[in-house]
């Protein structure tokens, strides 16, 4: 059984169905399948126009899916509304892809003709955290069934009501079992894993090596993002009131809930007055019930994540290092707790070196760019790293030395572009990337097709 709760009022219960067996999933395998020829006879303009319709009924149930995001997964309402807006785009833009050229000619000599296709790999299994509930889902789902494949979406136990709401707002828009939601646990991920001819996976690196592990094994395509531990490099030129905000917004927006959350602030040169405005800044958000309009930080998602941010900032002093603010629980119902900024870390610390989910970063001092690239780097993550610097020289330089899969200059690490390609390197990511056109790579086959006159 899963049951799903709110994590700003636990003894809300907001779902409770039962998990799919390795059975199940399969009898959902099997139909998918067979929904996918008709999903594939139906051509561009019927995908197209499908999709197109999908896009019409997340628009008209944007109030209530905002309102279930807040509920189940305690996102502001705010930041909701913007994902509910962005999942609203991202179907409309994989409309227009049914469309897009899949190939290329050539001419050999002697006549003939050369050309590649692309075909829809299948069956995508789609393996999503709770964190973005439905934009996540539809940044994989919509071009998987954009180029012609079904779909298997195993949702994060903490988000099953937001997928299983999804999956009845696109239900008349597709084929019947075209598009399916297994709900459960580790079982019901393994038997994706079993079924699916591709795999999408957005998780922990933990989670995420075993998947890309057990997809190897059966030969499928697999595509991992899994995580990050983002710095923002702020150089001595930068505007220090802007700089702050934005900084303090992605360290602890959504509780810091974001793969792309910043997690070390990295200060080049006098470091004191832009810490203190960094302080400022955290303290100046708003923690509590995130359905309320002012509220950028609500809680985190359950009692295990509250405990390892609480663990990892009580471990500062400990170490030698300072908690400039925040370290402590908010409020005695639900799982909140204060945004928390700490300095005087050691470089072997965790929150130096690991990703703690949820609003806790922390500030270094190096003396030049050089140090502060290498302090960037010194990580095994590279999802996204942000540069804060009005030199030009300076940003050119550090694009072609930081090793992140995304670099954000004078803006924070947060907030990602639907229609770019989305990912990282080393640790953070595995396989192509997806989003934007680069999603045809992992959602279909290339093929060379070679045509001789007979």
């Amino acid at each position: 059984m899963i049951t799903s709760t709110s994590p700003q009022r636990p003894d809300d219960i907001v779902a409770r169905v039962q998990a799919s067996t390795p059975e199940d999933v399969r009898v959902a395998a099997e139909t998918a399948r067979k929904a996918q020829f008709e999903w594939v006879d139906a051509g561009a303009a019927g995908r197209a126009k499908a999709l197109g319709q999908a896009a019409e009924a997340v628009q008209g149930a944007a109030a209530e899916l905002a309102a279930l995001a807040v509920r189940e997964v305690g996102k502001p309402l705010a930041e909701a509304r913007g994902e509910i807006a962005r999942s609203v785009s991202i179907l409309r833009y994989y409309a227009q892809q049914p469309f897009e050229e899949i190939g290329a000619t050539s001419n050999p000599s002697g006549g003939g003709l050369l050309f590649t296709t692309r075909r829809p790999r299948g069956l995508a299994g789609l393996i999503t955290p709770w964190n973005f509930p439905f934009a996540i889902p539809l940044w994989k789902a919509a071009p998987a069934l954009a180029y012609g494949n079904a779909v298997l979406l195993k949702p994060a136990e903490p988000a099953t009501a937001c997928a299983l709401r999804l999956s009845e707002l696109l239900a008349p828009c597709l084929p019947a079992g075209l598009f399916t939601v297994v709900a459960g646990g580790a079982d019901t991920g393994r038997a994706v894993l079993d079924e699916a001819d591709v795999v999408s996976f957005t998780g922990s690196t933990a989670v995420g090596a075993t998947i890309i592990a057990a997809a190897a094994q059966r030969g499928a395509p697999v595509q991992a993002e899994m995580g990050g531990q983002n710095p923002a490099i702020v150089l001595p030129d930068a505007d220090v009131e802007a700089t702050a905000a934005s900084i303090a917004a992605a360290i602890a927006g959504y509780a810091g809930q974001k793969c792309t959350a910043t997690k070390r602030v990295i200060v080049v040169g006098e470091a004191a007055r832009f810490t203190e405005a960094l302080v400022e800044a955290v303290r100046a958000l708003v923690v509590g019930d995130p359905a309320r309009e002012d509220v950028t930080v609500g809680p985190v998602i359950d009692q295990a994540a509250r405990d390892r941010v609480l663990a990892a900032a009580a471990s500062v002093e400990a170490a030698g290092g300072r908690l400039l603010t925040g370290g402590s629980k908010v409020g005695e119902l639900g799982w909140f707790v204060a945004p928390t900024l700490a300095d005087g870390l050691a470089d072997e610390h965790l929150l130096e070196r690991e990703e703690v989910f949820g609003p806790i970063c922390s500030i270094s001092r190096v003396a030049d760019l050089d140090q502060a690239i290498s302090r960037a780097n010194a990580v095994q993550h590279g999802l996204v790293a942000g540069l804060h610097t009005r030199d030009i020289t300076g940003v050119l330089d550090a694009v072609n030395r930081l090793d992140a899969g995304m670099i954000k200059v004078n803006a924070p690490t947060t907030g990602v572009d639907f229609y770019l390609p989305f990912g990282g390197v080393k640790a953070s990511s595995y396989g192509t990337k997806e989003q934007g056109k680069a999603a045809v790579d992992i959602y279909t086959s290339l093929h060379t097709v070679t045509i001789e006159a007979g």
